[in-house]
């Protein structure tokens, strides 16, 4: 501290603090000798908290606002030093300025795999990360749990502290909830949410503020993500038997992987298939009888033929009673008018009358 410091320190009547920096949780006012004079004007801008240190000892909390330092609003420091009858100028007190704005895009993350058990999957390790915010709450215990006699503390002095923490909790918090690893996957607000409120506890020991854990991605070891990928292939197609056809399609397996699921997988389908191929076939019905009449017409055979073309046949007369015709169980063609099946066909057939004798030649005379 050089001379023309020390003598301005001497006239310092103004107190105040104004932040540049992005990362800065708690500043202490500097001056030559810590002297501060009756009638100084201290300046707490908002989200700012001011505390009056004595002689190491925690005196007076000062909220936004302006104040002129006199006993009236400095009443623990006026107890302290004493002033039973008026301020003693100067007096000497440290003040130290606690940026209570709230610190965001703060990163937390599993450096291991967390093994938790998962009613689906079972034992499933698992990776997490993502964000936070937290702000300073109470100032005295951030001085006394965190902060000391630190002149210029900044986020990154606890950072790693409370990343431990989070990690630590967000373990023990996830395992214990017995949360399905699908349904952590599908909800990182809620579990985010979840979280956040059973840690903040945590951060208040601290005189921190835990505003919110943003939880940005959970993943899962590579084994589990393509049991998964397989899984919703087979709910798209439908069925275990289409299911089936699909993985020999793609070669299930693929006759390199070791893994436990993949075995798994392999010994499901194995299964399946046994059972399509043991599943005995379904019983067809014999053929029908051959009832149909074969009939010759010119020289060539046509039939089988039912009744109901039969009768068309005899009405228009290509079937007649002298009409070969042959149907199963009989040994030989046989006119049909001499078969009792089709004889009634030609009940109403008219029979041509004899023909007349030829007349005797006529002589010529």
């Amino acid at each position: 501290m050089g001379l023309w410091d020390k003598l301005m320190g001497e006239f310092v009547d103004v107190i105040e603090w104004t932040d540049s920096s992005s990362d800065t949780m708690v500043y202490r006012f500097e001056r030559h000798g810590n002297e501060i004079k009756y009638g100084a004007k201290l300046t707490v801008r908002e989200s700012q908290v001011a505390i009056f240190v004595n002689e190491g000892q925690v005196a007076d909390v000062l909220t936004p606002g302006m104040y002129v330092l006199e006993t009236q609003n400095l009443p623990l420091l006026s107890t302290l030093q004493h002033w039973d009858h008026g301020f003693s100028s100067p007096f000497k007190a440290e003040v130290y300025f606690f940026n209570t704005k709230q610190f965001t895009n703060l990163k937390w993350g599993t450096r291991n795999p967390v093994m938790i058990r998962d009613s689906e999957f079972g034992g499933v390790r698992i990776r997490a990360f993502g964000t936070y915010g937290m702000r300073i709450e109470d100032s005295r215990k951030f001085m006394q749990e965190i902060m000391g006699t630190d002149g210029h503390f900044t986020v990154d002095e606890i950072s790693d502290q409370l990343r431990n923490l989070i990690v630590t909790r967000f373990s023990s918090i996830v395992a214990s909830a017995n949360i399905p690893v699908l349904d952590m996957a599908a909800n990182y607000e809620q579990l985010g949410q979840f979280v956040t409120q059973k840690i903040v506890p945590e951060f208040a020991a601290y005189g921190l503020k835990l505003t919110n854990i943003l939880v940005e991605n959970i993943s899962l070891p590579t084994e589990v993500e393509e049991a998964l990928d397989k899984r919703t292939s087979m709910g798209m197609i439908g069925n275990l038997d289409k299911y089936l056809q699909y993985q020999t399609a793609q070669g299930i397996g693929n006759g390199g992987s070791n893994s436990a699921l993949d075995m798994g997988m392999g010994f499901a389908v194995a299964n399946k298939m046994a059972e399509v191929l043991n599943k005995p076939a379904a019983a067809t019905p014999p053929p029908l009888p051959d009832t149909g009449w074969h009939v010759a017409i010119g020289q060539e055979s046509s039939g089988p033929i039912g009744m109901p073309q039969l009768q068309q046949m005899a009405q228009n007369g290509q079937l007649t009673a002298a009409t070969l015709v042959w149907q199963a169980g009989m040994a030989n063609w046989q006119a049909a008018g001499e078969t009792a099946a089709l004889r009634g066909l030609f009940a109403g057939q008219a029979t041509p009358p004899p023909l007349p004798p030829s007349a005797p030649p006529h002589s010529s005379e």
